[in-house]
C-alpha cells in the first residue's frame, strides 16, 4: 500500500526524466521550468493512490498520472496568462519569464506531452480513460470562461457559482481519482463512487478557499485575507450574503461593492460585519460539511479493505484541515 509522500516522490522522479528536445529552447525550456517548480502533485498522486485500491502493481497508473500532473500545469500556464498573474509558486510566471506568446505555445506543447502520456495507458482501459480526459478538460475550460464571464456580470446565483467551481476545480480531481481506478482494473461503479469523493472533496476545499480568504490568517492561508472582499469577487459568502441581505445591511454591502476608491482595512472589516450579521461563517461551514460528508459516503461504497482506503481517507483530511 502507497502513502501520498510515497506516490508525490514517484511522480517527482518521473517528471525530473521527463524526455524533451532541446531545441527550440523558447518552446521546451520553459515546460521544463514550470515542471521543476515546487509543488504537491496532489492530482497525479491521486491517480496513484486510486489504482493502488485495486492492484499492488501501480505502475501501469505512472503514464496517466503524468498526463494529468502536465494538463494541470497546462492549466495554469494558461490561467496565468488570462489572470495577468506576476507570480506561480513564488516564481514567475513562465509569460513574465519569457513573454504571453511563448506561454501560449509553450502551454500547448505540454497538453500535447499529456497526450503522448495518456496514450501508454494500459491498453484494456485506455478508451475509457481517454473519454474521462477529455470530457474533463472540456469541463475545466468551461469553468474558466465560467469564471471570466462572471467577472462582468452583476449578479450571479450560488447555483451558478457552485457549478463554476465544480467544472474549474474539483472535476479534475474527480478525474484523476476515475483514471486510476480504470488503469487498477476497477469496476465501472467503483471508479464512479470514487469520482464523486474527488469531486466533493474538491467542492469542500474550495469553499474552505473562500472562508480562509475572510477568516484566516496569512499563516493559514499564505496570503493575506481579504483579497476576495477587496476586488469584488464573487464567492460563495458574496455571494450567500447577496441573497440574505435586506435593509441596511444590503445597503453596507452594495455601497461598498460600487466604491471605486476605498480603504482596503475599512472596506474589509464592514463587509466581514455584514457576513457577521448573517452568519454567513456558519453556513459555509455547514456547506464545507456537506460536500465532506458526501465525500465520506461516497469512499465507503468503493470495494475494498478500509486500511486500502486509509491513504484517501488521510488526503481527505489533509485537504480539510489547513485551518487547524
Amino acid at each position: 500500500m502507497v502513502t501520498i509522500k510515497d506516490c508525490q516522490q514517484i511522480i517527482n522522479k518521473k517528471l525530473a526524466g521527463l524526455l524533451l528536445p532541446g531545441k527550440p529552447e523558447n518552446l521546451y525550456d520553459p515546460i521544463r521550468y514550470v515542471v521543476e517548480l515546487e509543488g504537491k502533485r496532489i492530482r497525479p498522486a491521486l491517480v496513484l493512490m486510486a489504482c493502488n485500491l485495486f492492484t499492488d502493481t501501480i505502475e501501469d497508473a505512472i503514464n496517466p498520472a503524468i498526463a494529468v500532473e502536465l494538463f494541470h500545469n497546462f492549466t495554469l500556464m494558461h490561467d496565468d496568462i488570462m489572470d495577468q498573474s506576476d507570480w506561480r509558486r513564488n516564481k514567475p510566471t513562465v509569460h513574465k519569464k519569457w513573454n504571453v506568446n511563448v506561454g501560449i505555445i509553450s502551454g500547448d506543447a505540454m497538453l500535447i506531452k499529456a497526450y503522448e502520456y495518456l496514450a501508454l495507458s494500459p491498453s484494456a482501459s485506455l478508451p475509457r480513460i481517454m473519454e474521462v480526459f477529455n470530457k474533463t478538460a472540456l469541463e475545466v475550460c468551461e469553468g474558466q470562461q465560467y469564471d471570466m464571464d462572471f467577472e462582468s456580470q452583476a449578479r450571479v446565483s450560488l447555483q451558478e457559482y457552485l457549478h463554476m467551481i465544480k467544472s474549474k476545480t474539483a472535476v479534475l480531481l474527480a478525474a484523476s481519482l476515475k483514471i486510476g481506478a480504470l488503469s487498477g482494473g476497477s469496476s465501472d461503479s467503483d471508479a464512479g463512487y470514487l469520482a464523486d469523493f474527488g469531486e466533493n472533496i474538491g467542492m469542500a476545499f474550495q469553499l474552505q478557499d473562500d472562508l480562509l480568504d475572510v477568516y484566516g490568517t496569512l499563516e493559514q492561508f499564505g496570503k493575506q485575507p481579504g483579497n476576495d472582499i477587496a476586488s469584488n469577487k464573487k464567492t460563495y459568502l458574496l455571494l450567500t450574503a447577496m441573497d440574505m441581505a435586506h435593509g441596511k445591511l444590503l445597503d453596507t454591502l452594495q455601497y461598498w461593492i460600487d466604491q471605486k476608491i476605498f480603504n482596503r482595512e475599512e472596506k474589509v472589516s464592514q463587509v466581514i460585519s455584514v457576513f457577521d450579521a448573517l452568519g454567513i461563517k456558519k453556513i459555509t461551514e455547514d456547506r464545507i460539511n456537506l460536500f465532506y460528508d458526501l465525500a465520506m459516503q461516497s469512499l465507503e461504497k468503493v470495494s475494498g479493505s478500509n486500511l486500502r482506503k486509509q491513504p484517501l481517507i488521510q488526503f481527505a483530511e489533509m485537504m480539510m484541515n489547513r485551518k487547524k
